[in-house]
């Protein structure tokens, strides 16, 4: 009798794509991420200062420093952006061995995860512009195309461990961090427009907005069949919000035990949803 389980579908594929044929528009993803991947890097030297001018955290008359908002996360916190990069690059080059060229998972996300590499470097651009409202646009758009495409995963085969590395993983660290830079980024448009940045009524925001945050992770998670990548990202984000605010400027200690607490809870609701996902099998990410 035929299993009619629903589920996940993480580990099938229509055996018609197990060796698919090449199609027209593979060569134009191939090098369309291949050159969104060498923007978004080189976008972000510029967003670093390295060409000159301020940095991100320096532009906009600092309203993104790790103190200018009770929610922004300690200055450490950005070292995640290294992996993510690495992560994306070696992306770009991994879909172009030949067993991935024409993978049905590639096909399904491959102009997505373009899409959210040029989108990285327009948020740098706005940044380093002063738009700080449409950066808030640009990165809930970032957001949206990033847990499309791990939504899209689900559907297609993983061809292997490395493969659920690269692109599960990455994919997954870059949404879990997008989602706490979106909070820290609405959060210090809304200071820079002339709201409070500290005070009773902004510390229990702050906390309304932490408790959203670990939404958030819950539904991506539900959404993704527990990405590990994402909960890891999400408690890395949150725990540096919590450093921040209890050995940090602004301090505050209720921010600060609520980001810690946060932090924990979203990686909890991670491996939870993770382990009990009918249908899914052994996976690393």
């Amino acid at each position: 009798m035929a299993d009619t389980r629903s589920g996940p579908r993480d580990d099938v594929d229509d055996r018609s794509e197990a060796r698919p044929r090449a199609r027209r528009n593979d060569l134009p993803r191939l090098v369309t991420v291949s050159v969104s991947a060498v923007l978004c890097v080189v976008g972000s030297m510029w967003g670093s200062g390295v060409f000159g001018g301020p940095s991100v955290p320096e532009a906009a008359d600092g309203a993104l420093r790790a103190d200018s908002t009770l929610i922004a996360p300690g200055g450490p916190a950005f070292s995640i952006w290294g992996l993510i990069y690495f992560g994306l690059v070696a992306y770009a080059v991994w879909q172009w061995l030949p067993g991935q060229r024409r993978a049905a998972r590639h096909r399904r996300v491959g102009w997505l995860v373009a899409a959210s590499m040029i989108l990285n470097a327009v948020w740098l651009l706005t940044v380093r512009e002063d738009l700080l409202w449409f950066s808030v646009g640009v990165i809930v758009v970032l957001a949206i195309v990033l847990a499309t495409a791990l939504r899209s995963l689900r559907l297609a085969r993983v061809t292997g461990l490395a493969d659920q590395v690269i692109t599960d993983g990455t994919l997954g660290v870059y949404l879990g961090w997008v989602t706490v830079a979106t909070c820290a980024n609405v959060a210090a448009t809304l200071v820079d427009g002339g709201a409070d940045a500290v005070g009773d009524a902004s510390e229990w925001i702050t906390v309304a907005v932490l408790a959203v945050a670990v939404l958030l992770a819950a539904v991506l998670a539900l959404s993704t069949g527990g990405n590990l990548g994402i909960g890891l990202a999400v408690c890395w984000g949150l725990a540096w919000v919590g450093a921040e605010r209890l050995d940090g400027e602004p301090a505050s200690d209720l921010v600060g035990w609520a980001a810690v607490a946060a932090a924990l809870l979203a990686l909890v609701v991670t491996v939870v949803v993770r382990t009990r996902t009918s249908g899914d099998r052994l996976r690393v990410v």
